[in-house]
Order: structure tokens, then C-alpha cells, then sequence
């Protein structure tokens, strides 16, 4: 075999051309991946998390990297989980945040009855924008089991976005990647260079997306800063902080602001300590002050950009507002919207000529009404409310102090990043969807892991078993 397959490949290729080793070598890999999903299903969604963050730069850099990439991921996971599990991986039964989605699925399933949407938007709407979440917070249940991963998960999603905050430091101070630079000549320059200034997106789809994720993670940072750790590891969360609030600067994001803004309240709230409420309070009130009744930092284009989020004559403003009048006289005689898929991208690609395709929703909030109308966006909203909602509640009684700050950060991480959709489609596209769907999870898992943790440090042990909460 050992000299026959030398022989074979190479008369393969010299038929079938450099396809053809590449092709064997993708499946090699395939291979021993699926062999360590099927040893340890946890690292499928590490994966996913991955992916989710760096596509964009293996799609502009190297080989586009396919839409199924991430469903086959999700699949072998699924296989693994069922296959390594000797119960069931999950129930509906008492597991609200599953069974909200659930809710949601099937009535966004039903909106393939809409005259107006095309089966192909339906489906690759569907497929983003509900069947995903669904799967990957169904999959995170059937994976995560301890509290280990948590790290796992809070450690690499850090790394992540600090590697993405370096990559953006480089593209504004040192400059750009050939693909990087074909992606602005392809179009891209005309939202990322706005008056001779490079509005940085780093390895992320765009700007808005990389600078509300940036937000997003300096929040969590400085919120994991209070939390008990060593001195050092305070210390790097804070530069990290630093870091990562530099690059929600350079991207040009306004929008960005509001995810600090709204999941800075949560974080406060929270604390559920006077002194922390009194100090953030402060604190956010004299940023805002700052922004909004002082010049001061104006000749720096990145603070300049960021304080027009606060002008409400904004001229990129009232063309929103503009747009949402439009909308709103349109959709008033269709309480359930024009279906999925005839709005943004998909509307232009699937159902050109249709007027919601002519109108751009430039808001994750305003594409859900203009798909679901304003019913659906009434369920859709009070969905993500609840979930919000829910999540506060477990924070506030996660009793493990280490356990606590690390949900904390990740619900205020979720509350900035659903606000923040209200401005740009942020909680719609990776890496931020896939890292909202696997925070649900491990707010949803707090108690159970809180019980663990506790009744381990009065040197009781007990094994968690991963069920839903």
C-alpha cells in the first residue's frame, strides 16, 4: 500500500490536476477532526466558535470557506454528542430558553405561507437567522458539562477578539493585506473609506461588526476585572480592556457605543452593590457627558465619529429615521410583514425588484419587522426580552462569587450586543451570533454549575451531570 498509493496519487493528479492531493488532504483532515469531535464533542463547538470568528479571513486571504463548512461542523458535533452520551443530551422539559426557540422556529416555518417571499430567501433566512441559533443552543446543551468550559470558552473568545484588535491596529498603522485591499476595491470602499479615513474591519465581515464585537469584549473584560482573581490576571484583563476599546475606536462604528452604554446598566445593575452602582453610574453618565456637551478630542477622527452618535441631526441618522417612515407606511396594512428573505441582501438577491428590496433596514430590529411585521417583531422582541430578563434573574442569584462575575459579563456582553442590532444587523452574523447563542447557554447552565461549585467548597462531592436547568 505504502508504494502503490504514491504511485496512484500521482497519476490521479497528473489527470485530475492539483485538486486532486488537495482534495485527499482536506479529507485526511476531515478525518482525524471527526475523530477528536467523536473523543471530545466540546471541541465541535470550539470549532464553530472559531470558524465563526475567522472565515473572513481564510475567505479573503486564502479559499472562500462554504456555508455548509459550519453545518457539517454542527452535524458531526451532534453525532458526537449522541454518540459519546449515555443519556440524553438534552430535554425540552424545563428548559425554557429551548423551548422559546422552539416557539420561534415554528413560527418563522410557517411564514413560508407569505406570497411575497421567495422559497430560496425563505430558506437561507431560515437558515441564519433561526435554524442556527436553534441548533447551536440545543448543541451547547448536549456538550457543555462543566464549569471548565466556561473558561474555555470566555479564554479563546478573548484571544479571538484580541487577535482581531491587533489585525485592525496593523491594517490602520502598518496597512493592508493584498485581500484585505481587494475587498475595499471590490466595493468595500465605499462604507469603509469615508473622507480619506480607513474605517478598520480587521478579519470581520465589516466595520460595524467588528467594532460593535470589539464593545462587546472591552465591556466584558473591565466587568471580569472586578472579579476575584490574581493580581495579574486583573491586570492583563484591564490592558486587554484597553485594547480592545481602542479598536471599537478605529472601526468608526458608532452604533458601537450603545453596546457599552446598554450592557454597562446591566453590569451596574447587577453588582448588586451600592457603591458599584453609585461609581458606574457616575462613570457612565460623565462618559456620556463627554461625548455629548464637550469637544474635547475632536481633531482625533475616532472620537470625532463616535460622538455623532450622540447628534440626533445627524444626517446618516434621519436617513434611518427616513427609511423606518418608509417602512412604517408600507408595512401598516401587513401585521405580518412581507415574509423572511425580502429584505437586505437576501431581498436583493432573491426577490429583486420587490419594494422592501429597495429599502435598506441598516437594523437587525427593522429587518425582523419588515419580515415578520409587526406582530412577529412583537414575539421576537419580547423573546429576547424574556431571555435578557431570565439571564439577570439567574445572575442575581448565582451564589459562587467567580462563577457570578463570568455570567454577569456575558449578559451584559448580550444585552450590548442586542441594543447595538438596533443600528447595524450585529446579532445576525458571526462572530457575534455564534458568541450570543453559546452565552445563553452558560447563563442558562449557571445554576446548576453555582450548585456544583458551592457544594464543592463545603467539600461535598458531587458529579454535574449536563441536563437542562
Amino acid at each position: 500500500m505504502l508504494l502503490l498509493a504514491p504511485c496512484l496519487i500521482g497519476a490521479m493528479t497528473i489527470l485530475g490536476g492539483i485538486v486532486v492531493p488537495l482534495v485527499l488532504i482536506g479529507l485526511s483532515l476531515g478525518t482525524i477532526y471527526l475523530i477528536l469531535v467523536f473523543k471530545q464533542p466540546f471541541l465541535g463547538v470550539v470549532s464553530i466558535l472559531f470558524i465563526g470568528f475567522f472565515e473572513w479571513a481564510f475567505t479573503r486571504e486564502l479559499v472562500e470557506v462554504p456555508m455548509y463548512v459550519i453545518d457539517a461542523m454542527t452535524v458531526a458535533t451532534w453525532a458526537a454528542a449522541l454518540g459519546v452520551s449515555k443519556s440524553t443530551p438534552f430535554t425540552f422539559r424545563g428548559n425554557d430558553l429551548l423551548i422559546v426557540l422552539l416557539i420561534w422556529t415554528c413560527w418563522s416555518v410557517l411564514m413560508v405561507l407569505s406570497p411575497s417571499a421567495s422559497i430560496a430567501g425563505w430558506i437561507r433566512e431560515l437558515r441564519v437567522g433561526v435554524l442556527l441559533p436553534f441548533l447551536v443552543v440545543s448543541l451547547g446543551f448536549a456538550v457543555i458539562e462543566t464549569h471548565r468550559q466556561l473558561d474555555c470558552f470566555l479564554a479563546l473568545s478573548i484571544l479571538f477578539s484580541l487577535i482581531g484588535a491587533l489585525n485592525g491596529i496593523k491594517q490602520l498603522h502598518i496597512g493592508l493585506s493584498p485581500g484585505e485591499q481587494a475587498f475595499l476595491d471590490d466595493g468595500g470602499e465605499i462604507t469603509h473609506v469615508l473622507f480619506g479615513q480607513l474605517r478598520v474591519f480587521s478579519f470581520y465581515s465589516d466595520a460595524g461588526q467588528f467594532g460593535a464585537s470589539q464593545a462587546q469584549f472591552a465591556l466584558m473584560c473591565f466587568v471580569l476585572f472586578f472579579g476575584k482573581f490574581t493580581w495579574w490576571k486583573r491586570m492583563l484583563l484591564l490592558v486587554f480592556a484597553g485594547v480592545l476599546f481602542y479598536g471599537m475606536l478605529i472601526s468608526g462604528t458608532r452604533g458601537a457605543l450603545f453596546a457599552l452604554l446598554a450592557g454597562g446598566v446591566v453590569a451596574i445593575f447587577l453588582s448588586k452593590k451600592l457603591i458599584y452602582m453609585l461609581s458606574g453610574a457616575f462613570v457612565l453618565l460623565l462618559f456620556v457627558g463627554f461625548l455629548k456637551f464637550t469637544y474635547i478630542g475632536n481633531t482625533n477622527y475616532s472620537i470625532y465619529r463616535l460622538r455623532t452618535a450622540l447628534d440626533f441631526e445627524d444626517a446618516s441618522l434621519n436617513v434611518r429615521l427616513v427609511n423606518q417612515e418608509r417602512l412604517h407606511a408600507y408595512l401598516n396594512t401587513r401585521p405580518f410583514g412581507d415574509g423572511l428573505g425580502t429584505i437586505g441582501y437576501n431581498g436583493v438577491k432573491y426577490n429583486p425588484g420587490t419594494y422592501l428590496a429597495s429599502v435598506a433596514p441598516d437594523s437587525y430590529w427593522v429587518k425582523v419587522w419588515a419580515m415578520y411585521g409587526i406582530v412577529g417583531f412583537t414575539v421576537w422582541f419580547s423573546m429576547m426580552m424574556y431571555i435578557l430578563g431570565r439571564g439577570c434573574g439567574i445572575v442575581w442569584a448565582i451564589r459562587h462569587a467567580g462563577l457570578r462575575i463570568k455570567l454577569l459579563a456575558l449578559t451584559a456582553g448580550y444585552a450590548g450586543i442586542f441594543v447595538c442590532s438596533y443600528g447595524n444587523e450585529v446579532m445576525n452574523y458571526p462572530p457575534s451570533s455564534y458568541v450570543m447563542y453559546l452565552s445563553w447557554v452558560f447563563i442558562f447552565l449557571g445554576p446548576r454549575f453555582d450548585q456544583y461549585l458551592s457544594e464543592k467548597e463545603q467539600g461535598e462531592k458531587v458529579k454535574v451531570r449536563n441536563y437542562a436547568v
